[in-house]
């Protein structure tokens, strides 16, 4: 059996009409804090379900 992406959780973007820098900024950032904002984004709007 597979392992399942993002720890087994469905994400579902459908939807949402934000952009990508109200989501991450308009400066750089390092990989491992996108992934913190993008984890905290999806939290939020409650996107992320087993």
């Amino acid at each position: 059996m597979a392992k399942q992406a993002f720890g087994g959780y469905s994400i579902c973007f459908k939807g949402c009409t934000d952009s990508v820098e109200s989501v991450f900024g308009s400066g750089k950032i390092a990989p491992s804090e996108m992934t913190k904002k993008l984890w905290a984004y999806v939290k939020g709007k409650k996107l992320a379900g087993k």
